[in-house]
């Protein structure tokens, strides 16, 4: 069989098998991405698998540059790619996404067993710590806004409802008005 014919085969394999699979993607008929873990999962992964045109006589590019992993170390994605590697060229010649797939989902803890995620918990905590002092100024200028003078309190209690809300439509701009100040296109 030809390069092409395995391709073909292979393709209609892998479309029957991950059918209804969220974690499987087809970029393209040469290239895919499947996800090892699950949504939310901090050791999870995702590798891209394109085939060169003489696969799988020759080795498939692997690669793991997608965003989803950005939060994984380099060191910890080279160590993922040469364990991978080794497994092409144990199947070098057969079709093989399939096998590389399933070993990286056989062997996910294995993998990411020196992982510690990259900028996740330094970001959440810089956020709270920036929020936190921001929260405390707010709150003394809002107890200055309630005392307000006897004219003040008359002057609002006007302009309300016996409920305290503004009536419907106090701040509306009129139309007619506004258009005729800003010459619609229209009179034109």
């Amino acid at each position: 069989m030809s390069a092409n014919e395995d391709q073909e085969m292979e393709l209609e394999a892998l479309r029957s098998i991950y059918e209804g699979d969220e974690s499987f993607r087809e970029l393209s008929p040469v290239s895919f991405q499947y996800r090892i873990g699950e949504n939310g999962d901090p050791k999870a992964f995702l590798i891209e698998i394109s085939w060169t045109e003489t696969y799988p006589q020759t080795p498939p590019i692997i690669s793991m540059n997608a965003f989803f992993n950005n939060t994984i170390s380099s060191a910890v994605k080279q160590s993922i790619l040469s364990k991978l590697q080794e497994a092409v060229e144990v199947n070098l010649g057969t079709a093989m996404t399939y096998t590389l797939f399933e070993y990286a989902k056989d062997n996910k803890e294995q993998f990411m067993e020196n992982h510690h995620p990259i900028n996740s918990t330094t970001s959440i905590s810089n956020i709270i710590s920036v929020e936190t002092p921001n929260t405390a100024p707010s709150n003394k200028k809002k107890d200055k806004k309630e005392q307000l003078s006897k004219a003040q309190k008359r002057k609002l209690a006007d302009k309300t409802d016996h409920k305290g809300e503004l009536p419907r439509g106090w701040n509306w701009v009129d139309v007619v008005k506004h258009l005729s100040k800003t010459g619609s296109k229209d009179d034109e």
